[in-house]
């Protein structure tokens, strides 16, 4: 769902979750204590095309790399709106039930 090309080609287009062009500008500030949906996702589409590494994003947004990987993969599997904490909860509560 995140596209882009070479970052040495000039007309290289990242763009954000939401379809607008993004840059380093565009993620979220490294303040942020309130995450939503966007933000998450911002970060996520970030790292995925190369703007900030997943180690920076971590440091950047004083997270663990299990909480960023847990992003991706509900991302994955669930799509953005699967990163709602009351998804979170609801797929948790799903994978207990199975195993």
């Amino acid at each position: 769902m995140y596209i882009s090309q070479p970052r040495d080609s000039f007309s290289s287009r990242i763009f954000a979750p939401h379809g607008n062009p993004m840059s380093v500008n565009d993620l979220p500030p490294s303040d942020t204590k309130r995450w939503v949906i966007r933000r998450k996702a911002e970060v996520v589409a970030g790292v995925r095309a190369g703007l900030i590494t997943i180690e920076e994003a971590c440091e950047r947004y004083a997270l663990s790399i299990e909480e960023f990987l847990s992003w991706q993969r509900l991302i994955d599997s669930h799509g953005v709106r699967g990163l709602r904490t009351t998804k979170i909860q609801d797929y948790r509560a799903a994978l207990r039930e199975r195993c």
